[in-house]
């Protein structure tokens, strides 16, 4: 909104400094200072009308014996997260852009669904929540909403560098500047395969390779392959939120790789320069995700350990959905194993789990398990190791991963 009031004013009135908002890196440091100020400020007036209402986990056993030792600690606390996210973006973003339509549109629907499964464990008293194919079929509805804007919508295109040249010169007196050259903006589904150079995985080739005259109906490939990738990050995000402090920071973590991917494809001197898709109109996801950057790291000032409140699925099921979300719209979802590996590992050792006991029980009579319990955090936990330690390590190893998924930008 104040976008577009200081654009007007510079526009009309040449208002003394107005023309700063034209400018994504300021627009993206007010929004996350503005998005720490809401969580810091907000958040414990929101813990306090949680305690007073009672909102808090009724069992959640932590404790290396099994020990309630969380009980009673407020829980919905993801409303200061997504009010922390949707405040500063609808402040500073560009609201026409479709980039940030459809990220809010993530927000507001995960954030949704998280808040019916907390309202029913709270206040119905019933520890299962919303039941599971209800939050898939929530899953799977955003998924096609998402995937249908980003396949049918004329302003998602992408352009890539020019076959012919690298880039056209341009004579300044004695220096030569070189311009980018990139084809015309297209539609397309294709996305960028990492460590590789100038190899590009499209989509509609699960099709096409029947008959080309298919191409028209890659959306049935494309919206399937959208719905997988959102559920399957907003159910790890969600597994990952059991320790205090855990799901918030790596999603910090996350988001902050996703912000620089975000910046280099929107730029079109940075995409020439790495050689990657040129994404116009991408950059302003910028801003959502500095929001989202500084909605988590503002939570964590009451939620590291020992936590005042907890997220629950009204923060793990949108931030998922968020990351995935973003991922996609930058055609960089392929790196989210790398990008979020810690999601996929706590996904990976439930399913591994799981699985095993049931294989087990079947073969030997008895269950059997690989970990001490499942996901992956609580069997360090189970081990001895302390909380503050366990999430810690997963923070460095979430960071380490960041590094890497930005790194492939040129490491092809």
């Amino acid at each position: 909104m104040l976008t577009y009031l200081f654009d007007y004013l510079d526009t009309h009135f040449d208002f003394p400094g107005a023309g700063v908002f034209q400018y994504i890196s300021f627009r993206a440091a007010m929004a996350i200072v503005t998005s720490l100020l809401i969580s810091m400020v907000i958040g414990k007036r929101i813990i306090s009308f949680l305690q007073i209402k009672q909102i808090g986990e009724t069992v959640r056993q932590l404790g290396l014996h099994g020990e309630d030792l969380k009980k009673g600690t407020p829980t919905m606390g993801g409303i200061i997260i997504l009010s922390a996210i949707l405040i500063p973006v609808l402040l500073f973003a560009d609201l026409g852009n479709v980039y940030i339509q459809m990220l809010l549109i993530t927000t507001v629907w995960m954030g949704a669904i998280g808040f019916l499964d907390d309202y029913i464990k709270v206040f119905k008293k019933n520890k299962e929540g919303l039941r599971g194919k209800f939050k898939v079929a929530g899953q799977i509805g955003l998924g096609i909403i998402v995937g249908s804007m980003l396949y049918f919508h004329p302003d998602v295109t992408i352009k890539q560098e020019a076959q012919t040249m690298h880039a056209a010169t341009e004579f300044h007196g004695e220096n030569f500047k070189a311009t980018p050259a990139f084809t015309d903006p297209e539609k397309s589904t294709k996305t960028t395969i990492p460590f590789f150079k100038n190899n590009e995985f499209d989509y509609s080739r699960l099709i096409t390779w029947i008959s080309e005259d298919l191409a028209e109906y890659s959306w049935l490939v494309f919206i399937p392959i959208v719905i997988f990738i959102i559920t399957a990050v907003s159910n790890g995000a969600n597994l990952t939120d059991g320790l205090d402090g855990l799901a918030t920071g790596t999603s910090a973590i996350v988001a902050t790789a996703l912000a620089v991917l975000a910046y280099v494809s929107g730029s079109v001197i940075f995409a020439d320069y790495l050689n990657i898709m040129y994404i116009p109109l991408s950059g302003e996801m910028v801003i959502f995700a500095a929001a989202f950057i500084g909605a988590c790291i503002g939570f964590l000032w009451y939620n590291s350990y020992p936590a005042q409140v907890f997220m629950g699925d009204t923060g793990s099921l949108a931030i998922g959905a968020i990351i995935a979300v973003f991922a996609i719209a930058v055609r960089k979802e392929l790196l989210i194993p790398i990008l979020c590996g810690v999601f996929l590992v706590e996904n990976l050792s439930v399913i591994l789990q799981v699985s095993y006991f049931k294989f087990t029980k079947k073969k030997y009579g008895e269950g059997r398990r690989i970990f001490l319990m499942s996901p992956l955090h609580h069997h360090y936990q189970k081990k001895g190791y302390h909380e503050a330690k366990i999430v810690n390590r997963f923070w460095i190893v979430s960071i380490m991963l960041a590094v890497l998924a930005i790194i492939t930008l040129k490491l092809r």
